[in-house]
Order: structure tokens, then C-alpha cells, then sequence
């Protein structure tokens, strides 16, 4: 409600309202709502850093060469307590969109980082040094990095496919407000033609390994509603235990991957005749249209 409301204000009051609100929470954060955790791959690692009530950052590494970027530093202490215990070189912010809840730490990392490179595909980004648009690549060390412009929840929303050289299955991508674990981001500045695309034609076609890390935990949430719109379906089931039980132990829930969204995430099976039996409709964007309205009512 709070989001619906200070998104329907002018821009430049919607964001110092946001900014205000965003900054008492991290001067009255006792607790983090996740346990940090740090995921190693081959030739990559991933570090967890909760922030805020229930947002995501994600410190990149690359192995080789200790070059690192982070993504949507909205609480820069933290990113730079982690950068020093990593031991790591700081190169770059991969902001996924302008949200103060996201880019809101841009310009105070900047502050203390200023040699840094702001990556991100929207002018409202703040601190924002390269734009971006789909399929802009560069690198982290010897890590690829490709945009992936995903609009909807914002008009320039981007997604970081994150992949290594060296290892044909080793893939990330970080998906910020658009894909969430078993679930997609508000139509805030977008339509259902556009989330349609970033999911089902953009991520949708990638790599079925590739890890997803969102910009929330809203987990048990968003399964609870996939539940209520497939209630046959096992594997959301299994999920949702699965899921309940890292909560319970203060752990993310996060990376899922690409395939097995594809199993729960209902706006990840629009095609399917489950999905679009429950909407009533026999076609896919329209299906997406109408499980999106039924979830912003959702109260399950």
C-alpha cells in the first residue's frame, strides 16, 4: 500500500519521501531479516547481504582476479564491511533500477568508493555514470556481464546476466524487482506485453542452470499466492516447505534457479493450461494481466 501510494506521487517528491523513509530504517536496523551467506561457484562467488526489511545486495566476485561489483547498494556500510572482510577490489554498481530502496546508496558509496562505475539503464539512477541499454556487455575481472532491459515494474529496469568464460554452466543473473522466487514485480510503469517478455522471452531463455537472486525476500509470499492460483501443483508444495524451513532458521531463500521456476512461479507458467484456466483466459498475456491484478489483491 505504502509502494502504490508514493508511486502515484510527482518523482521528485516520491523519491525524497522515499529516501527519508528508506534511511530511518537502516538508522533503526538492529537485526538483518537474513543470515549472510556466501556462495562459491568455480570461478565466481556471491555473497548474500541482506539490508533494509526484507531487500537483497549481492557482492560479485571474480576468483582470478579479486575484482568485484555490487549489486543495488542501497546500504553502503555494509557493502564496504564486506568488501574489506573479502579482501576484494570494489570496481562497480550494478543497479537494476532507480527504486531508493535499490539505487538509494549510490551516491554515499560514491562517496567513499569514487572511483567506482555506476552501471544501470535509467536517468533517475542516482550516481549513474554508465547507462545502459539490452544487451550492453563488460566485464568484472574476467566475468562477462550482459543488461538485459526487462521494463515494467520500472521503465528501465535492468537485469545482470552474470556468466564465467572458463565454465559453460556457470551462470548468475541478478533479476531485482522483475523476477522474484515465485514471483514477478508491480506493473508499476509497465504492462503485461512487457513482463510477458521479460520473463517468458528474455530470462525465460536462459540457461536453465543459471542461478536467479532477487531483490527480495518475499518468498513464502509469493508461493502462498501460486498455491492459491495452481493448487495442484506439487512442486509449489514442496517449496513452500522448503522455503519455510530456511526462514524459520533465518536463512535466504534465495538463488532458485530458471528451471525451477519454471515448475512454480505462476507468471513464469502463463502458457500453461493450469494458469490460464484459473485466469479464464486463453491467452498468455492477458493470462499475465489478470494473475498480476489477482495478486495485488492477494491477502492469502
Amino acid at each position: 500500500m505504502l509502494a502504490r501510494f508514493v508511486n502515484s506521487l510527482p518523482f521528485g517528491l516520491s523519491q525524497q519521501i522515499t529516501k527519508l523513509y528508506f534511511q530511518a530504517l537502516i538508522r533503526n536496523q538492529r537485526e538483518a531479516h537474513s543470515q549472510i551467506e556466501h556462495h562459491q561457484y568455480r570461478n565466481m562467488d556471491v555473497k548474500i547481504l541482506p539490508a533494509l526489511q526484507d531487500n537483497y545486495m549481492y557482492l560479485i566476485v571474480d576468483k582470478a582476479t579479486k575484482q568485484a561489483a555490487i549489486v543495488d547498494p542501497v546500504d553502503p556500510k555494509s557493502v564496504m564491511k564486506a568488501v574489506e572482510e573479502q579482501g576484494v577490489n570494489l570496481t562497480s554498481v550494478l543497479t537494476t533500477h532507480h527504486h531508493w530502496d535499490h539505487a538509494g546508496g549510490n551516491e554515499e558509496l560514491m562517496k567513499l568508493h569514487p572511483d567506482l562505475t555506476v552501471y544501470g539503464g535509467d536517468d533517475r539512477i542516482g550516481a549513474l555514470t554508465k547507462k545502459v541499454e539490452h544487451n550492453t556487455q563488460f566485464n568484472i575481472g574476467n566475468l562477462n556481464v550482459q543488461c538485459l532491459f526487462t521494463p515494467c515494474h520500472t521503465s528501465g529496469h535492468i537485469c545482470y546476466f552474470v556468466t564465467s568464460p572458463k565454465e559453460d554452466n556457470e551462470s548468475v543473473v541478478f533479476t531485482g524487482d522483475t523476477l522474484f522466487l515465485g514471483g514477478c514485480g508491480r506493473f508499476f510503469e509497465g504492462t503485461a506485453d512487457q513482463m510477458y517478455k521479460a520473463l517468458i522471452t528474455i530470462l525465460g531463455t536462459l540457461p536453465d542452470q543459471t542461478k536467479v537472486f532477487c531483490g527480495h525476500e518475499y518468498t513464502l509470499q509469493n508461493l502462498k499466492f501460486a498455491l492459491h492460483v495452481e493448487p495442484s501443483n506439487e512442486e509449489i508444495r514442496k517449496k513452500i516447505e522448503w522455503s519455510t524451513e530456511r526462514r524459520q532458521e533465518g536463512k535466504p531463500t534465495v538463488p532458485s534457479t530458471i528451471a525451477e521456476e519454471k515448475l512454480y512461479n505462476p507468471f513464469m507458467r502463463v502458457t500453461q493450461p493450469t494458469i490460464m484456466k484459473f485466469a479464464n483466459c486463453s491467452d498468455a498475456i492477458q493470462t499475465m494481466k489478470t494473475i498480476r491484478s489477482h495478486k495485488d489483491n492477494f491477502k492469502g
